[in-house]
């Protein structure tokens, strides 16, 4: 394999005080609050929206850089909770063969692409569709809010992105802070993929996985904001245990740095 050249396209900021971690161990724990626009609130997740995701994102690869911002060595499946079939299926990663099958993107599907050093660019495709797009693998994710899933059958069968639902959680006791203001997550819900991998080199989820995740607005005093990502893999097939970890997005001005890029199955 090639040496391994770091994404100039990701920042790695030498301090990362200033991003809430505390997030990803309680956040499945509490509850988050109750949803929005009940009570005769707005009818629309745009117009309930306690703040705002639309923009252009960039990952913060801050830690797991090993596994995130290169292809590990086959095998290297440290931190996962795999099953004994998912280790087996790990062990017997071949990206030749993916490649030979037309299935470059294993690792671009919604849990793995979410780890990988991407941008995203989050805008309101409709007043209850948020669309979620990444330069890395040029994907596009859907987070239909105030629904059910439509079957993965409507849209050509299951494909790497899923089928997302999602809705506005409020904080507890309304979500009104001071100066009555709102806060909240949005929580969506993933399935219905194609089976892909959680890490580049053949760690597998299959297609029954469930993918969850929380997603929190983190202001700084300096005007900074940060998307937090807290997520939950699910998968009876391939994991012993849930496996839950937390991403971090930092905002950036503008798209001057968007380089959208292809799927590989090496690099």
């Amino acid at each position: 394999m090639k040496s391994q050249v770091p994404n100039p396209k990701v920042q790695i900021p030498i301090a990362t005080g200033v991003l809430v971690v505390a997030l990803a161990l309680n956040v499945f724990a509490q509850g988050r609050g109750a949803p929005a626009g009940r009570g005769g609130g707005p009818a629309t997740a745009r117009a309930s929206a306690p703040f705002d995701p639309t923009g252009y994102w960039v990952a913060i690869i801050s830690e797991d850089w090993r596994w995130r911002m290169v292809t590990p060595a086959k095998g290297d499946v440290v931190s996962i909770p795999l099953s004994v079939e998912g280790l087996r299926v790990a062990e017997a990663w071949d990206p030749a063969k993916d490649e030979a099958a037309g299935e470059q993107c294993r690792a671009y599907g919604a849990p793995g692409l979410m780890r990988g050093p991407t941008r995203l660019h989050v805008t309101w495709q409709d007043d209850n569709t948020l669309k979620i797009e990444s330069d890395y693998g040029t994907q596009t994710r859907l987070l239909r809010f105030g629904g059910a899933a439509p079957a993965a059958s409507a849209q050509g069968g299951k494909n790497w992105q899923g089928v997302t639902t999602a809705q506005w959680i409020m904080a507890a006791g309304g979500g009104r802070g001071r100066g009555g203001a709102r806060h909240g997550s949005i929580k969506s819900v993933t399935t219905q993929m194609r089976p892909g991998y959680l890490r580049k080199n053949g760690v597998p989820y299959s297609d029954r996985a469930v993918f969850t995740e929380y997603w929190d607005l983190q202001t700084e005093t300096n005007g900074d904001q940060y998307l937090v990502d807290t997520n939950l893999v699910d998968d009876p097939v391939y994991l012993q245990t849930p496996w839950i970890t937390a991403l971090h997005f930092k905002k950036e001005p503008d798209g001057s740095k968007w380089d959208p890029s292809t799927c590989d199955a090496r690099f």
